[in-house]
């Protein structure tokens, strides 16, 4: 495919539409760093494409560049007031910055434009709950769930506030529920291990802390790896 697009823009060096899905087919191979050298190519041709800004601002905002990120989400609203998903991933990076009030504004924003934006209410419930309204954060993550059955994360995400409003049982029922629909979800094998060591099911809290490190492992996650391992060393192993 990116050889096909290098050819048209080789024919064609004004297509901005090239340059863009040729940095699409980059972003999705790993290379983000030369997928936003296309997105700016796209861009510089036809500055009006709030698709380019969106993906561009993803690009950003995986490589670190947090209000570079944001600066392309808000031309990506400016281009489209509407577009939801730039509203949703401009909440993420004012949530990552500190800005949770701001990023609740925004998940609003993309729910009241597209009220099945289920990742928003699931992105809306994690600040809710950092900001202490562990109820408002349960109702949002029902309704991620409602939207999208199968949404293991949002599961995980209500088993921890069930757990920390003492619903030990429910939040493993959400725990199971997570695995079930996604086999190799770390975190719901290492907060469930977490709930059933409170409950002081010591050989169920081992088994699940071993499989989230095998897990961390796989994936290189060298700090939750450690966790998993410090979480088995508390428990004598």
């Amino acid at each position: 495919m990116i050889a096909d697009l290098t050819e048209a823009i080789r024919l064609n060096p004004s297509l901005a539409n090239a340059y863009y899905n040729r940095g699409n087919a980059k972003y999705e191979l790993g290379d983000k760093q030369a997928a936003i050298t296309d997105y700016n190519e796209a861009i510089r041709l036809d500055p009006n494409l709030a698709d380019v800004f969106y993906n561009r601002g993803v690009a950003k905002s995986c490589l670190g560049d947090k209000e570079g990120a944001i600066a392309d989400y808000n031309e990506a609203i400016h281009l489209n007031p509407n577009y939801a998903e730039s509203y949703n991933n401009r909440g993420n990076v004012k949530y990552v910055l500190g800005d949770k009030e701001g990023a609740i504004a925004d998940y609003n924003e993309a729910i009241r434009i597209k009220p099945d934006h289920d990742e928003s209410y699931n992105n809306r419930g994690n600040v809710k709950s950092d900001l202490g309204d562990q109820e408002g954060a349960i109702a949002d993550y029902n309704e991620a769930i409602h939207l999208n059955p199968n949404y293991a994360l949002a599961y995980n995400n209500r088993g921890k506030v069930k757990s920390d409003l003492g619903d030990k049982q429910g939040a493993i029922a959400d725990y199971n529920e997570a695995i079930r629909i996604k086999p190799d979800h770390d975190g719901a094998y290492y907060n469930r291990g977490l709930t059933k060591k409170e409950r002081n099911e010591k050989q169920g809290a081992l088994a699940d802390f071993q499989k989230a490190l095998e897990l961390y492992q796989l994936q290189g996650n060298t700090e939750w790896y450690n966790k998993s391992r410090d979480r088995i060393r508390e428990l004598g192993v």
